[in-house]
């Protein structure tokens, strides 16, 4: 009974020091503490607490990635039975409390990224039994304590990604058992003590060189000291090491030569990268007897000779990456040999030689390769003579570049055996002959370069059966007849170059189908014809390149529906008529030539046209305009004037008559709303709405009585809730409150502003409901939530590519806000939680409470409020608002996605910024700011990666530039983050 007793006295301790660590929370967005930790439940049953079967007392406390914020009870010290502290993945400040030293049993400590601060103090020491120590990626600063030599039984220490400096302590040496030491990404002054007995090593940023004692690491099994701006000679004897597993070097400024015997004593080695280094000579033969390497990476070095066949032996290598480098070809053949020997690599998947002179033929052999490889690439190598028909053997091959190299004859009609490949790149070659219907079966092609080649005859129809198809290039060829028109209807093609051809015939009416065309060029042709009209239904366009053709007839005014053109070339045609006045709103439009054609009237002179200079109107039959244009000032008739005068008239008695019949419109509406106060009304507030009216008590129904359990989430004027209508549509209902200050004007606002916007990436209204008592507006459903969520909630991550794409919907959506509605909208609040996402990940930015609408004006002042953090520093310091200070907010958004920090982190002071810390790390610390989760040392695009997000950093420091006028355009992101994407996904 005593026993019983004491050991219930004991867990209520133990319960008391973690409520005592609950109350320090300043920050539990899942309320996994609010709602779990409670003392109507045992202990034991508490989230992320275990204990043990014997004592009944706490062993484990694990809280990682739970976006916890606030400071470490000291209190966690009385939980005397503890092994295991796992606090990883949140946002925890301050020091970590001296009163964990009372601890001795715990063996794993895990305080990994986080914010905690000060020194690492010497009671880490006084713990005997700890095997697993990290604290990496921290604020910690001063030196490594001498005293973590004291823990014998320690087999993991994790220091990397601090600010700790001074020099490593010898005493480390005394830990016998250790196996993983990382202290990369600190500011270390000395090499390591050449003395340890470990089996994992990460050494970063320790020295300006490799440490010759390197080599004395008899048990070394990873090494890597990559991204560092190492400079000199690589030690041979890190070639010596029979233990090591893995040897990461790429990314610095090393020379010298590959010792011949480099493979000789490397028999466990799997991996080894010297990419993007200074390095010359011969790759050694001898790396083939290094039989277990299964990656192999020397791009973007000065290697020379021949690349060995010796490597065909290498029967576990999966990746082979030799690109820019000078490698050649043997002498005493015109065959590229070592590819047939690769052959026998029966787990090789990529192969990377391109930017070599190599001078030679692809061998038959090619098609000898297993079904696991999917990447050949071989751009800019001098290859000669014919694809091989045994190319149709790669059954599983996804991406396939040969570009910029001398292949002549056919495409073989086997490649329809490639019927996984995604991306296939053969221009710049001398291929010729017709464009082989066998491409058509290849349905998952995403990409297809078939450029300044000497294809001929007519394009395959079928190519329109690819609907995957996003990229298509036939440009520079020799194709005759038609264009099919099935090409039209590939829904999600974004660029299409058949320019320099002999294609004839007309426009079809279909070229408005392929709704997100961001570029068409057509010229070089024989087309004619007018230009159809339903070409205005491509608002994404950025280019239309239809020069050098024989179209004719007048211009439609709907190409001034193409609110995204940047590039507009109609030149070298028989097009007559005038020059369309709607042109004037195409604000983007940097580029126009409609010379050499038979055009007349007068040249509009606003929007664009202001910055067009004269060559753009040259050899036309009869234009007039400003002098600036050197034509004819255009000459206006008394008849005309006359026909104005009659015009004005007109308008006139039609104002009169219509005012007469609004006023007693107006009157009949007022008196129907007096008997109809708790009937929704949303006439007039949002026209042409998807489902129609919707009313108050349909809305109740459908929130179960704006029941809690349907609370989706809380805003500055109000609350959303999920609703589900009789008929079984989800919709989201935003309820203002209007006890809240400003809510009855963010309704208003909200209204005003979405009333006419259609938008892909904006927010779908479908309905709103108002009366005396009441006001909401009905939204689309967005059922994965907001991109805070996926950013910061546990069990939720987006890989690189997503968060690009989301980024992309974004940039889409505030480039329509800011141009292509007549009327430029600053949304003034942009964030992750006003970013929502669909059942396909498709952004959508919401929440117009505090939008603005600047009409001519391209600045207004305000005294709303946005949110700290994302705010321009002209709209916090004087109130101006312009599409401007949206720019910036994305630029802010832009880095928080990318290295899921927020800008009102706690790290960050009035001194010391979000964007500051990226600008700062950018150019020799970018892994330091990227989110871990994106980037693992052992990855094998790690970097392609890097340099992915670091493109994405440099451009979100030029979105939120200090001065308004040096921040780029949306336009610009959008091209900027495509780029990206499109070299992304192809290197990865």
């Amino acid at each position: 009974m005593a026993c019983f007793a004491r050991t219930e006295i004991n867990l209520i301790t133990d319960q008391y020091a973690l409520l005592a660590f609950k109350t320090q929370m300043k920050l539990d967005p899942q309320n996994i503490l609010v709602n779990n930790w409670s003392t109507t439940t045992p202990v034991c049953n508490w989230i992320g607490v275990s204990c043990g079967v014997r004592h009944q007392r706490i062993t484990a406390l694990n809280l990682s990635n739970m976006s916890l914020s606030g400071a470490i009870s000291p209190h966690l010290g009385n939980l005397s039975f503890l092994a295991s502290l796992k606090l990883n993945d949140n946002k925890f400040h301050g020091h970590v409390p001296v009163e964990l030293a009372h601890l001795r049993r715990l063996k794993e400590i895990d305080l990994g990224n986080n914010f905690l601060s000060g020194e690492i103090s010497s009671w880490f020491g006084r713990l005997p039994e700890l095997q697993y120590l990290n604290m990496s990626y921290n604020n910690f600063s001063g030196a490594i304590p001498a005293s973590l030599g004291n823990i014998t039984s320690l087999v993991v220490m994790q220091l990397s990604v601090n600010y700790l400096q001074g020099h490593v302590p010898e005493e480390i040496s005394n830990i016998s058992n250790l196996k993983i030491l990382r202290l990369g990404g600190n500011q270390l002054s000395s090499s390591i003590p050449f003395i340890f007995n470990m089996s994992s090593l990460e050494l970063i940023a320790l020295a300006r060189a490799i440490p010759r004692e390197i080599g004395n690491l008899h048990n070394l099994i990873l090494l890597d000291i990559s991204f560092n701006r190492l400079r000199g000679l690589i030690p041979d004897s890190i070639f010596n090491s029979t233990t090591i597993g893995a040897i990461f070097l790429q990314a610095n400024y090393l020379s010298g030569t590959l010792p011949s015997s480099m493979g000789l004593r490397l028999p466990n080695l799997e991996i080894i990268a010297l990419g993007v280094n200074h390095l010359t000579g011969i790759l050694p033969d001898s790396i083939s007897n290094a039989s277990r390497i299964v990656e192999i990476w020397l791009d973007v070095n000065q290697f020379t000779g021949t690349i060995p066949k010796s490597l065909g032996n290498l029967e576990l290598l999966e990746r082979l990456e030799l690109s820019e480098n000078n490698f050649t070809r043997e002498s005493s053949s015109m065959e590229l040999s070592f590819i047939t020997s690769l052959t026998n690599c029966r787990q090789l998947r990529k192969l990377w030689i391109s930017h070599n002179p190599l001078d030679g033929i692809l061998p038959v052999s090619i098609g000898n390769f297993s079904t696991s490889f999917v990447h050949l690439l071989a751009n800019y190598c001098e290859i000669k003579g014919n694809i091989p028909n045994q190319i149709g053997n790669l059954s599983h091959l996804a991406f396939l570049g040969l570009e910029g190299n001398d292949i002549h004859g056919f495409i073989p009609t086997t490649i329809k055996g490639l019927w996984k490949l995604q991306i296939l790149r053969l221009p710049q070659n001398r291929i010729r002959g017709s464009i082989p219907s066998e491409l058509c079966y290849l349905r998952s092609m995403g990409l297809l370069d078939l450029s300044k080649n000497e294809f001929d005859n007519s394009v395959p129809m079928c190519l329109g059966n690819i609907t995957s198809l996003r990229y298509l290039y036939l440009d520079s060829n020799k194709l005759t007849s038609s264009i099919p028109k099935k090409l039209w209807g590939l829904k999600d093609l974004l660029e299409l170059n058949l320019s320099s051809n002999s294609f004839i015939g007309n426009l079809p009416l279909e070229i408005g189908s392929s709704k997100i065309l961001t570029k068409i060029d057509l010229s070089r042709n024989q087309l004619s014809g007018i230009l159809p009209g339903t070409i205005g239904g491509l608002q994404d366009l950025l280019t239309l390149c239809l020069a050098h053709n024989k179209l004719q007839g007048p211009l439609s005014e709907s190409l001034g529906d193409l609110i995204s053109l940047e590039f507009l070339d109609l030149s070298s045609n028989n097009i007559s008529g005038t020059i369309p006045k709607s042109l004037e709103v195409l604000l983007h439009l940097k580029y126009l030539n409609v010379s050499y054609n038979k055009l007349r009237g007068e040249i509009p002179n606003g929007g664009p046209f202001i910055n067009i200079t004269y060559q753009s109107f040259i050899s036309n039959d009869d234009l007039c305009g400003a002098p600036r244009w050197r034509v004819p000032q255009c000459k206006h008739s008394s008849l005309q004037r006359l026909s104005k005068k009659r015009v004005r008239l007109v308008v006139y008695i039609s104002l009169a008559v219509g005012t007469t019949v609004l006023s007693s419109t107006l009157i009949f509406i007022l008196m129907r709303r007096k008997r109809r106060n708790y009937i929704a009304t949303e006439n007039g507030l949002l026209p042409a709405l998807i489902h129609g009216r919707i009313t108050y008590y349909e809305l109740r129904r459908a929130t179960h009585e704006f029941n809690e359990s349907n609370l989706l989430g809380m805003g500055s004027f109000g609350s959303v809730y999920k609703g589900i209508l009789a008929d079984g549509t989800h919709l989201a209902v935003k309820v203002f409150n209007f006890r809240l200050e400003g809510a009855l004007k963010s309704f208003d606002t909200e209204c005003e502003v979405l009333r006419n916007l259609r938008h892909r990436n904006l927010t779908k209204v479908i309905s709103s409901c108002s009366n005396l008592d009441f006001k909401a507006i009905v939204l689309e459903y967005m059922p994965n939530g907001s991109l805070e969520k996926w950013l910061y909630s546990h069990n939720y991550f987006l890989d690189i590519l997503q968060r690009l794409d989301i980024m992309i919907d974004v940039a889409h959506a505030l480039d329509y806000l800011h141009h292509g509605y007549s009327i430029p909208v600053v949304h003034c609040d942009l964030k992750p939680s006003n970013v929502l996402l669909n059942e396909h990940m498709v952004a959508h930015v919401s929440d117009f409470g505090i939008a603005k609408l600047l009409g001519e004006e391209s600045t207004v002042l305000t005294k709303t409020l946005a949110t700290l953090g994302y705010i321009a520093p002209e709209y916090g310091l004087e109130g101006l608002v312009s599409t401007r200070g949206d720019v910036y907010s994305y630029g802010i958004m832009l880095m928080e996605t990318f290295t899921r920090t927020k800008p009102c982190d706690e790290k960050f002071t009035e001194d010391f910024s979000l964007k500051q810390w990226v600008d700062n790390s950018l150019q020799n610390a970018i892994l330091q700011v990227i989110d871990a989760n994106l980037v693992r040392p052992m990855d094998e695009h790690l970097t392609m990666k890097v340099q992915c997000v670091a493109s994405v950093m440099e451009l979100a420091l030029k979105c939120s530039a200090e001065l308004p006028k040096e921040r780029i355009s949306m336009r610009e992101v959008i091209t900027t983050l495509q780029k990206t994407r499109l070299e992304f996904l192809a290197n990865c």
